[in-house]
């Protein structure tokens, strides 16, 4: 397998989880990603595809939107059904209102799917049959219950097809 071509690439920008949520998101997707795919950490992308020439400017405003900020309050408020897969839902406030800046900023450079609307989530299955990710569903369902998770702070990535390149982490206070 050769390495991916070093130089610009599209940019994604996650939220980072603090360590026993990503601990347990990263075991459901252990669980139940089918594994030739799961070649990523768990992760709530803010963003999937920004110009890499907006690097230095989203760089810069995730630092003002986290040095010295407390981190914005978050929940996994239930479970969503992706068709071919299943998520868990994110809910923050604070969150959504730092993503609302950065498309304000970056209005002119954002793909349809990150100028729409924003579902945030940690999805833990995909690219399944419907009815296997219906089955999960409802077997997560059963147990399910919504709670607080940490978010620790932003981080951005280049996508080169593969698993991510790290970029940047910007870490709330």
């Amino acid at each position: 397998m050769s390495s991916p071509a070093p130089g610009p690439a599209p940019i994604i920008v996650t939220a980072l989880f603090g360590r026993a949520d990503q601990a347990a998101f990263d075991a459901l997707r252990r669980a139940h990603f089918p594994p030739e795919r799961n070649v990523l950490a768990a992760h709530l992308t803010l963003f999937h595809h920004l110009p890499p020439s907006a690097g230095p400017e989203l760089r810069r405003r995730l630092t003002d939107a986290t040095r010295g900020v407390r981190a914005p309050v978050a929940r996994a408020s239930g479970l969503m059904s992706l068709g071919r897969g299943v998520a868990v839902r994110i809910e923050s406030p604070g969150l959504a209102a730092i993503r609302r800046d950065l498309c304000e900023a970056f209005a002119g450079s954002l793909t349809p799917q990150d100028a729409g609307g924003w579902r945030p989530h940690v999805t833990v299955q995909n690219k399944v049959a419907p009815s296997v990710a219906r089955l999960l569903l409802q077997a997560l369902s059963r147990d399910f219950a919504p709670r607080e998770v940490t978010i620790s702070g932003l981080a951005c990535w280049y996508y080169r097809g593969g698993p991510w390149e790290a970029i940047s982490r910007h870490m709330f206070a």
